[in-house]
């Protein structure tokens, strides 16, 4: 009987083993999933998703570094060609990647249908969701805002090495670069991430990225040319103490 008893014991020690294994190897891949955007709960909410800024830009890397965009070209909703310039113009142009089947993406949705919509560095919106192959036109159409550019391209998605939805990117079109993108959940996120890319560029509108001492340089000329000198008082207020 004793001996019974330590075999039964021993089984459910191995058992609970077993069990605390697969429950940590279960979190673990939630845990990525949940840093890639992806939700198997449906009732998570999507506020919930951190806004991600890439350390370099994922698009088409140019020779000074930064990345290169190119124009989309697709259908809109109604099947017909679509082609948009967003280099060689003199406006920014923040593409919003979004899908029909993306619960964080409903809310972008019916955001973009408000007129009175920020849109940051006064640039043109214009969504972008994958081709016909891959989504409803007629779902769409039906989503699509009134008065915003919405286009169905999967070359779009690839040229631009989309890896989530929902995914934004800032195209300055007098240089041709990206000047900023990323992933988040609220407009409000996607204001933050894109303000900051705006400030984020050196004198000729190319993204400075991972250059402090070309930032440094820029704050020194705009504190020259509003006459402040290194020893200006402003810049020492604890002697004024």
């Amino acid at each position: 009987m004793v001996s019974l008893v330590a075999i039964l014991a021993v089984a459910v020690a191995l058992l609970a083993l077993l069990v605390a294994g697969l429950l940590r190897s279960h979190a673990e891949i939630l845990r990525a999933l949940d840093s890639l955007g992806v939700r198997l709960d449906p009732e998570t909410p999507s506020e919930r998703v951190p806004p991600q800024r890439p350390a370099s830009p994922t698009g088409l890397r140019g020779a000074e570094g930064a990345a290169a965009a190119v124009d989309v070209a697709g259908t809109d909703p109604s099947g017909a060609a679509v082609s948009l310039a967003v280099t060689g113009v003199g406006h920014r142009t923040l593409l919003a990647f979004l899908s029909s089947t993306c619960l964080t993406c409903r809310g972008f949705w019916k955001a973009f249908g408000d007129r009175r919509l920020r849109v940051p560095g006064g640039a043109r919106l214009v969504i972008v969701t994958k081709g016909p192959e891959a989504e409803s036109p007629a779902t769409i159409r039906r989503l699509a805002p009134r008065g915003v550019h919405t286009l169905l391209s999967s070359d779009a998605w690839r040229d631009y090495r989309i890896p989530v939805a929902p995914y934004f990117v800032l195209v300055d079109g007098a240089t041709g670069r990206i000047a900023g993108e990323g992933a988040a959940a609220t407009w409000e996120q996607v204001c933050d991430l894109m303000d900051q890319a705006i400030v984020d560029v050196d004198d000729d509108g190319r993204p400075v990225y991972g250059r402090p001492q070309d930032r440094a340089e820029r704050v020194d000329r705009e504190l020259r040319a509003a006459r402040i000198e290194p020893e200006h008082p402003s810049l020492y207020p604890e002697r004024d103490r």
